[in-house]
């Protein structure tokens, strides 16, 4: 739950970097929302913009977490589930939406790091409200 605690801080706060330190180097992002898989790194960059601007105040952005199915040990975790971005930019206009996706994560260093994120498909608000919050 810390790893996911942390990544939602990050988004909140604005900050890329601590962002960029839970995922691995060599993190995959694949999205069958846009049908594509492509290095995390590639994504970070096209996301740090955001990042800039919540920092600075000029939207706010969250992102929360929920799970139906977590597996893993002490050095790996595959968990399923749902994560629900919200958004309100500078006009006041809010956009929220819900994602299934999967993570697959290592623990290197005492850190997990995400490996693959698979953002699958969009969800609703009524699948949300089935699983377990994680993120308070």
């Amino acid at each position: 739950d810390g790893y996911w605690a942390e990544v939602s801080r990050c988004v909140r706060e604005g900050d890329f970097e601590g962002y960029k330190a839970t995922c691995h180097e060599e993190g995959v992002l694949v999205t069958g929302v846009r049908g594509q898989s492509y290095p995390l790194a590639d994504a970070l960059k096209r996301w740090k913009k955001d990042f800039v601007a919540t920092k600075a105040g000029k939207i706010k952005a969250n992102v929360a977490f929920r799970f139906g199915r977590r597996l893993g040990d002490e050095t790996t975790a595959h968990e399923t589930g749902m994560f629900l971005y919200t958004r309100v930019n500078e006009d006041d206009t809010k956009t929220a939406e819900y994602i299934h996706f999967e993570g697959l994560m290592v623990r290197r260093g005492g850190r997990w790091l995400i490996l693959m994120e698979y953002q699958k498909s969009k969800g609703t608000r009524e699948e949300w409200e089935r699983l377990k919050k994680v993120n308070r």
